[in-house]
């Protein structure tokens, strides 16, 4: 068969036209003559041997071109991992259940509700049960009443035939319980109906009587956020009704406060008297020491002990005055006066220039306007503690410090940085704790006694205000105070 015929045939079908007969492709080791039982060479199904005999041994007419490929095998199974197993991280998150319990999820739900939609839901369900079991009896006794009241026959039926009194006493009875039906129907529609409305109005008014059954706990609420140090002493929740459950909770808080006022005024008294019992040694101690090294008869050597002693003594004076200091400022305030931090900031700076001369350190200021309400004393010390710390920890020769003050989006803002060693960012925190230092202990206190910037967070929290660190680029620290706009 010639190639034309060939085209024409396969024009009309979906089959694709070969102008010439292809190769085939062996596997390696497979021998390429026929296959078994096929002495023509044709694959199982051909169909060419009806098309004459001018097709029948085309295949063995053309060479048999071998894969170059392996032969296909089945892909082994790898063997099971062996050994502990290697982390590659936390393992993945479950995926929530689609279902669930139902009591579990109600549970969930009613978790998050407040309590007074708690109890409003709580009177409303009762209310609607309450209902319910009413609208059922009412149902019942109706029936149950016509059933019972039902007139009997308007004539007897003894006198009629026997035929028409079963006809007419069925009928009866059929009306009878018709009638029935259709009063409990029309009982339980418009019971229903009226079961709703008054329902919603119950859930209102039981939402207003949770909430009159929580004004006292508003009331404790409210008192214990006004509280303070200060008003510790005749401040009290003062609860009037029936001893219940309520009047109880808050007779235990007023007794709560009641210590807790005893404490507060045993600190305070703590306190002042530490002020005057330590201060007063140390201050006959610096005088005797003071006359002594000043003496002309004395001897070099006690010159030298006595300017050791002095040094040692103010050190001590010093601790015992942060201490006093911590103590107070994390106390409530007791003075609130409007104050500009422009002010604090250049009085701090004038008390502190010959300090940085002393150590080299220039001092840049840049002070604005911040007002604020609290205690002039305290912000003042606030301040003088960021700028000595700045002064301190700097480099040896040419060190920097930088303070600004100023309104930062509406709130006031004070902010110290100084050049000076590296502070690594996980130990800036620490700073703010008594008696720590960067890269020392609690023993070497020559340069301080590690409570300057402890006073600083007590001042900036009893301010209501918020104290941050960050290390500097090329060393030192960024100091920066938030406070309450006034």
């Amino acid at each position: 068969m010639s190639d034309e015929p060939r085209r024409r045939e396969a024009a009309g079908t979906d089959r694709p036209a070969f102008v010439r007969p292809q190769p085939l492709i062996v596997p390696p080791g497979v021998p390429a003559g026929p296959p078994p039982g096929d002495p023509a060479g044709r694959p199982p199904g051909d169909r060419t041997a009806a098309a004459g005999p001018a097709d029948a041994g085309w295949r063995d007419r053309t060479p048999t071109v071998e894969s170059a490929r392996r032969p296909f095998l089945p892909r082994a199974v790898p063997p099971p991992p062996t050994g502990p197993p290697t982390w590659d991280g936390p393992p993945p998150v479950a995926p929530r259940p689609v279902g669930g319990d139902l009591l579990a999820q109600l549970r969930r739900i009613s978790g998050r509700m407040s309590i007074r939609l708690r109890l409003t839901l709580t009177y409303g369900a009762l209310f609607f049960l309450a209902g319910a079991l009413l609208l059922a009896v009412i149902w019942f006794f109706v029936g149950r009443s016509i059933y019972d009241s039902w007139p009997p026959p308007p004539f007897r039926l003894d006198q009629m035939p026997a035929e028409y009194a079963a006809d007419f006493g069925e009928a009866w009875a059929a009306f009878r319980y018709d009638t029935v039906t259709a009063a409990r129907a029309h009982l339980v529609t418009r019971s229903l109906m009226a079961l709703a409305g008054v329902g919603i109005l119950a859930l209102i008014v039981g939402y207003f009587v949770a909430d009159r059954a929580l004004r006292p706990i508003q009331k404790i609420t409210a008192t214990a956020r006004r509280l303070s140090g200060t008003s510790l002493a005749h401040e009290r929740i003062g609860l009037q009704g029936p001893d219940d459950e309520i009047k109880e909770l808050a007779d235990t808080f007023d007794a709560m406060l009641t210590r807790l006022n005893r404490a507060f005024d045993a600190q305070r008294r703590f306190v002042d008297n530490a002020s005057h019992e330590l201060r007063t040694p140390l201050a006959i101690n610096r005088t005797v020491l003071e006359v002594a090294v000043s003496d002309p008869g004395a001897s070099e050597d006690l010159r030298v002990l006595g300017r050791t002693l002095l040094g040692t003594n103010a050190r001590n004076e010093q601790l015992i005055e942060g201490l006093l200091l911590l103590a107070r400022s994390e106390r409530e305030l007791a003075v609130r006066k409007p104050v500009d931090l422009r002010e604090v900031g250049q009085t701090v700076v004038e008390q502190h220039v010959a300090y940085a001369a002393e150590n080299g350190v220039a001092v840049h200021t840049d002070l604005r306007a911040a007002p604020v309400m609290g205690d002039p004393v305290l912000l003042e010390r606030l301040v003088a503690n960021l700028l000595e710390n700045a002064v301190k920890h700097n480099v040896a020769e040419s060190g920097e410090a930088w303070l600004r003050t100023g309104m930062v989006d509406g709130t006031p803002v004070v902010q110290v940085a100084n050049t000076g060693q590296h502070v690594p960012a996980y130990e800036v925190d620490d700073l703010f704790e008594p008696f720590r230092r960067l890269n020392s202990d609690r023993v070497e206190s020559a340069r301080g006694a590690g409570l300057g910037l402890s006073i600083v967070r007590a001042v900036v929290r009893a301010h209501g205000g918020t104290v941050s660190a960050v290390p500097r680029e090329g060393g030192g620290l960024v100091m920066t105070v938030r406070l309450p706009a006034r």
